[in-house]
């Protein structure tokens, strides 16, 4: 358990992910703070701030999944209300940060989604934000103010030696992951493939090449986020038509919508860990495939660091 010095620091909790929250204030021998949240009858978000927090350092946990929209608009809401009840610092702590898909102009006439997620949880009072993964690093530039994006790869790289005992061969299941494959790598002092893909439709993926080699070697497919599984499950397939052995997986974000479990079952990976960024439904649970990795340590020790003026990367540096 991490010691605090102080008092003056209190963790509150959105209604996304509360047993991530309590984990975390846990690790902390901390309380999560009161507060009342409830809906009018026409849904209207209301809340109420049941702890005194003047002058106090405030930590909100809330990850925007699932069900985005309500629970990006409640940490909004969440926030304003410890702006306006005078609050020191407000720093929000967004284990998965919804719509971060969305960081740039790929056609005409849509949206930067990011940016003005971003821009919201500044002009509303938030101080510092505290996330994980982000899906592309340069959405810590749409903040105007510090940004820490932790990295799950850590704690997922470690779980892997508990289910596989042989050395891993990395492969990035698309161009957008090579990043992220190279730091496993790395990690895992191994090699790397990447697997170029054509994608269909927002559903539907068609793998075409694998750049490398991956006969006869134990495959690892390191992604951050797996939502209908399509990539993923294509990216075996083609693994292991090339002659791949075992097939592992390991992504952060495990938000497993759709038809993404029926995909995993199907397909020829033997495991997949995923963290608990997301709560873990329970036909999340009950797949045999899939294996749930807590970060909540990780986020317990940035939070100390942020209390205790140390630098994050003390405890732990990436390497990507």
């Amino acid at each position: 358990m991490l010691s605090i010095r102080d008092n003056n620091d209190i963790i509150f909790s959105g209604t996304s992910h509360p047993a991530l929250a309590k984990e975390i204030a846990g690790h902390l021998g901390m309380q999560l703070g009161k507060v009342a949240i409830t809906h009018f009858p026409d849904g209207e978000i209301s809340l109420q701030i049941q702890e005194n927090v003047r002058g106090r350092d405030v930590f909100v946990i809330q990850t925007v999944a699932l069900d985005p929209n309500n629970y990006l608009m409640e940490l909004l809401i969440l926030i304003d209300a410890l702006k306006r009840a005078s609050a020191n610092s407000i720093v929000a702590v967004i284990p998965y940060f919804g719509y971060c898909r969305q960081d740039r102009k790929d056609k005409p006439r849509v949206p930067i989604t990011a940016k003005l997620v971003a821009n919201l949880l500044v002009n509303a009072g938030a101080t510092r934000i505290l996330t994980m993964d982000l899906h592309a690093g340069q959405l810590q530039g749409f903040f105007d103010v510090p940004v820490d994006n932790l990295f799950g790869r850590p704690i997922l790289a470690e779980s892997l030696k508990e289910i596989c005992d042989s050395k891993l061969f990395v492969v990035a299941p698309d161009v957008g992951s090579i990043k992220l494959a190279r730091a496993y790598a790395r990690h895992l002092q191994t090699e790397m493939a990447i697997i170029d893909k054509v994608r269909v439709s927002a559903t539907e993926i068609d793998a075409v090449t694998i750049i490398g080699d991956v006969k006869g070697k134990d495959i690892l497919l390191a992604d951050d986020m797996c939502t209908t599984a399509g990539t993923l499950a294509s990216a075996a397939k083609a693994c292991h038509e090339k002659g791949a052995k075992r097939i592992f997986a390991a992504v952060t974000h495990g938000l497993m919508v759709g038809d993404a479990l029926e995909k995993i079952e199907q397909s020829p990976i033997e495991a997949l860990l995923i963290s608990n960024t997301i709560p873990v439904a329970e036909r999340v649970r009950q797949c045999t495939k899939i294996r749930t990795v807590s970060i909540a340590t990780l986020f317990a020790q940035a939070i100390h660091c942020i209390i205790s003026k140390e630098s994050i990367s003390s405890f732990y540096e990436d390497t990507t």
